[in-house]
């Protein structure tokens, strides 16, 4: 069973990763509810409330001394593969989503990657910066990507607000092809290494207090 992560990769109150992730979610777990060899999860970095970077030991080595760096060590190292949900800032990924990659190395080894990204060019800037950085911890990062453009794929009425989701179709087939180039990238993958951990169990998950951070 592949265990693929659609990740939250916005920690900033009114982000809009919410709805996006929501609806990658559940457009993926309906593209392999006929199959039983994935399963795709919701992971919100806003749930782990990670520091900037606070290790002594670089990552490379996995000599990890905080508990907040082992429970998303933890986390990382269950799953085959990621859908990195990312809006663009300022040309590039939110320093959250930068911040919890540079935490880990080995974690993230051999498994492969794709993007969701919105913006008012789509996030497609945000996925340029995010492939460079994920091929440096050896990760593939798939082709095919959805491009959500603030203008045309959600409702806003004010634009300090979330506003709402509405994907055009057009976004369909282009995730269809996302979900199985993502699922067969990730079951190659897992031949080049030891498989994942355990799913993180309910005694390991983040302190409600830093939930949100």
């Amino acid at each position: 069973m592949i265990r693929i992560a659609v990740v939250m990769g916005s920690t900033r109150p009114r982000r809009r990763a919410d709805q996006v992730a929501a609806w990658v979610l559940a457009e993926a777990r309906a593209r392999v509810a006929d199959t039983d060899d994935a399963v795709f999860e919701l992971v919100d970095l806003a749930d782990f409330g990670l520091p900037l970077l606070d290790e002594p030991t670089p990552a490379a080595i996995g000599a990890y001394s905080n508990p907040h760096t082992k429970r998303w060590a933890r986390t990382v190292a269950s799953y085959d593969g990621f859908v990195f949900v990312t809006p663009e800032y300022n040309h590039s990924m939110p320093a959250a989503l930068k911040n919890a990659i540079d935490y880990l190395f080995t974690e993230w080894n051999n498994k492969a990657a794709a993007f969701v990204s919105y913006g008012l060019h789509g996030g497609v800037r945000a996925v340029e910066h995010l492939r460079l950085t994920l091929a440096e911890v050896n990760v593939a990062c798939v082709r095919s990507q959805v491009t959500l453009s603030l203008f045309t794929d959600f409702e806003l009425t004010d634009p300090a607000l979330p506003g709402t989701l509405r994907p055009g179709p057009h976004h369909g087939p282009v995730l269809d092809r996302l979900v199985e180039e993502l699922r067969s990238w990730s079951q190659a993958l897992a031949q080049l290494r030891p498989p994942t951990l355990p799913p993180v169990a309910a005694s390991e998950a983040p302190d409600e207090s830093l939930v949100g951070r």
